[in-house]
């Protein structure tokens, strides 16, 4: 056993005690974190307009500031970002978290000095929960590669910005930078097809032992990989067994992997964004991911179908319940308050506290009032695939309202690996399971309001076509899983 390995093990023990101490004390540890915050940007401009100085609780907390998004806080974001200090957290942000916003163009989502830490630990954790668990750390001796955005920093009045992966790939620690792939040189391409092939021909003779990464682009990288060497990616890299990601759900894809792969390999699902790192999965046999209740960030949760009433009740940690699907409100020590990440989760353990991302808030479908959600779309298609030799490479979903003839539908827009054999038995097996999961979309078919969906086939690389029609190929960039309009099923017919 290297001594890589053993210091992995004695580390991962130490943080499995840690984790423990604050998991089974989570009401008084967001209480410490919520008094922590309050206390520290009383003297800021967000904090004197809210009266920070008289919050003494959630409840005073919850009258003196408003739920927000990215366009309500923008004021005093936009202030940060000309270089004033103190505005949302004390002092200046080390770093602005660049990504693209719906309506104000660029969002610039600052990073701290208290803030950046956490990103780094959650990540650094997750590995060694796997590890305790497991008792597997044999991969720290091999090759691990992140497939993430550019490091390359632009800097604005005096802050440095970027991707949030960009940022965090300058806070890999020194023992892992000898491991790591792919070089700073090819991390550094812009263009993402142009990135993947440059890291196929870096790893391709490497003891890979660890890959991780938005699973569809992950996905791209092992089909070139799969394409070159002509053998199973699992072949190429025999100690390949962990695969660590985020941003989509994983149980889509699973089955394109394992038949890339060549066989299963363990995964860790991780909750990472711009705006904090909120959860990663810390058990391989219970699910659902473990909530960061002591990583500097405040949660609220309001019921989903509640949001948009006004005055919404504001739930916290203590008040949540299982299977409830919540908006996922957070306070931070990088300067957001009660902010609208527009992430929908919900528990799958209140003991511990262990999460699921449901969806977003602004996707879903409700056309008829069905009140479609990522989740559902996910799970149905789960369940028609599950015991037989279908694959599908990316889907997503939109309603038809207006169809030439019949009842309006749900279209799913499917790009098959391997298709079924009957496209109709299939289309009715996963209606059979959304209707399951749905009550008002059951009612919808049952009342002769909608009729069963239909299955549209995607051309090969056809959502990849369109990432890159609109500028968003690769990186931290995803498709949605549904949307209440036909923005993308229309670009998508268009670029067939």
């Amino acid at each position: 056993m290297s001594i890589k390995i053993k210091l992995a093990k004695y580390f991962a023990r130490k943080i499995y005690k840690k984790t423990l101490k604050w998991s089974q004390n989570p009401i008084e540890t967001q209480k410490k974190v919520f008094q922590n915050l309050i206390h520290q940007a009383q003297k800021t401009d967000f904090g004197q307009d809210h009266k920070f100085g008289k919050i003494k609780n959630f409840e005073d907390f919850a009258k003196h500031v408003p739920i927000r998004d990215y366009e309500a806080l923008k004021p005093y974001v936009d202030k940060v970002v000309n270089g004033e200090k103190n505005i949302l957290w004390k002092g200046k942000p080390l770093y602005f978290a660049k990504t693209s916003g719906t309506t104000s163009g660029a969002k610039y989502i600052p990073l701290t000095k208290a803030s950046m830490p956490t990103h780094i630990k959650a990540a650094r954790n997750a590995i060694l929960s796997y590890i305790h668990e497991t008792g597997n750390a044999d991969f720290v001796d091999g090759k691990m590669i992140f497939l993430q955005g550019s490091p390359v920093l632009e800097e604005k009045n005096g802050i440095k910005l970027g991707r949030l992966s960009g940022i965090v790939a300058h806070f890999v620690p020194k023992y892992l930078q000898k491991n790591r792939l792919p070089s700073w040189e090819t991390n550094c391409i812009e263009d993402w097809e142009t990135k993947v092939n440059a890291v196929v021909e870096e790893t391709f003779n490497e003891n890979m032992t660890v890959i991780s990464g938005i699973p569809s682009w992950v996905q791209m990288y092992f089909e070139k990989l799969h394409q070159k060497a002509q053998k199973p990616v699992g072949e190429l890299f025999k100690n390949f067994n962990l695969f660590i990601y985020g941003g989509v759900n994983y149980e889509p894809y699973r089955a394109k992997f394992e038949n890339l792969i060549g066989r299963k390999v363990d995964s860790i699902e991780l909750f990472p964004a711009s705006e904090g790192f909120f959860a990663y999965q810390d058990s391989q046999s219970e699910k659902g991911m473990l909530l960061l209740l002591n990583a500097g960030i405040f949660y609220e949760f309001v019921k989903a179908d509640e949001f948009y009433t006004e005055n919404p009740k504001r739930y916290t940690i203590g008040d949540v319940e299982l299977d409830t699907n919540y908006v996922l409100i957070i306070s931070t020590n990088a300067g957001l308050w009660a902010y609208n990440i527009g992430d929908t989760i919900q528990f799958t353990s209140l003991k511990p506290y262990r999460i699921i991302v449901s969806g977003r808030i602004k996707h879903y479908i409700s056309a008829f009032g069905e009140h479609v959600i990522g989740k559902e779309v996910e799970c149905a298609l789960q369940e028609a695939i599950e015991d037989t030799n279908i694959s599908i490479n990316e889907f997503t979903v939109a309603p038809q309202i207006n169809p030439a003839s019949g009842l309006p539908y749900h279209e799913w827009c499917i790009e098959f690996e391997n298709e079924p054999e009957n496209l109709d038995n299939f289309a009715l097996q996963i209606d059979k399971a959304m209707r399951k999961q749905n009550v008002y979309y059951d009612d919808l078919i049952v009342g002769n309001v909608l009729r069963t969906l239909i299955i549209s086939k995607v051309n090969k690389n056809g959502f990849q076509n369109y990432m890159k029609s609109i500028g968003k190929l690769g990186g931290q960039n995803k498709i949605p899983r549904l949307s209440n309009d036909r923005n993308i099923v229309d670009k998508l017919e268009k670029i067939q």
